[in-house]
């Protein structure tokens, strides 16, 4: 399929899938004429790399995931590389939660005190 077709199939744009090529995620077979003939396979190395962006993955994330599809295997997270990245996200993802949740509870604190020093119903500070 060319280019503009696996764009459409994948729900992506053909911008992207060159910059997929250019960083080396993705290769272009070429026909005879020079056109770009993608089959099944990168179709599904691009599905991969974008269910893994929606996840939260970077781009630089996914590259174990190709690179473990490419040796064969039915999934891109079969390969431990790929676990790692895993881990590796899900460490940062809970240190972003640990940091809001302690500004949530500094804010919680800051409103208790500013509630506390609101005047009661009849316009007299409780």
């Amino acid at each position: 399929m060319r280019i503009g077709e696996l764009a459409r199939r994948a729900g992506t744009t053909t911008r992207a899938l060159r910059f997929y090529e250019a960083q080396g995620l993705l290769t272009a077979p070429r026909t005879a004429n020079g056109y770009r003939d993608y089959g099944e396979d990168e179709f599904r190395l691009v599905r991969e790399i974008l269910t893994l962006q929606a996840a939260g993955l970077s781009l630089d994330d996914t590259r174990p995931f190709v690179d473990c599809l490419r040796t064969g295997h039915d999934a891109g997270d079969a390969c431990p590389a790929s676990v790692e990245v895993y881990q590796r996200k899900l460490a940062e993802v809970d240190a972003c939660l640990d940091r809001l949740n302690a500004v949530r509870e500094g804010l919680l604190t800051k409103l208790a005190g500013a509630l506390a020093r609101q005047p009661g119903p009849c316009g007299v500070e409780e």
